[in-house]
């Protein structure tokens, strides 16, 4: 069974830095053939796409809420997806979810209906 695990979230003060994680902790899921994305979602909000990367080139898409803060990135060795989230604004506070699309190929997808696995969240706080 595919579990999707996402780590490396907590409280931070606006302008502060993390860094998330994401990895298949049944290691059943060969990462590298998946396009891959972060999503969050605050409280009473709905889903929102935050960024995703290609399988093949890592090429990577980020919502204009936080390109240029976020870069979304994949070691395929270690199976792992990250999320390095700078300057963080208190506005970026959500639970954010790692997300899988079985798309083997250069192009990346942003909506949540073409990722076939997810994982539970981490939450992130951002305090002013």
């Amino acid at each position: 069974q595919v579990q999707l695990v996402e780590s490396g979230g907590g409280s931070v003060q606006a302008g502060g830095s993390l860094t998330l994680s994401c990895s298949d902790s049944a290691h059943t899921l060969t990462l590298s053939r998946y396009a891959m994305g972060w999503f969050r979602q605050a409280p009473g909000k709905e889903r929102e796409f935050v960024a995703a990367i290609s399988a093949t080139d890592g090429s990577a898409k980020y919502s204009d809420a936080v390109k240029g803060r976020f870069t979304i990135s994949r070691d395929n060795a270690k199976n792992t997806l990250y999320l390095q989230m700078n300057s963080l604004k208190v506005e970026d506070t959500a639970v954010y979810h790692c997300a899988a699309d079985y798309i083997f190929s250069h192009f990346t997808r942003i909506g949540a209906e073409n990722f076939d696995y997810w994982g539970q969240g981490t939450q992130v706080t951002v305090s002013s």
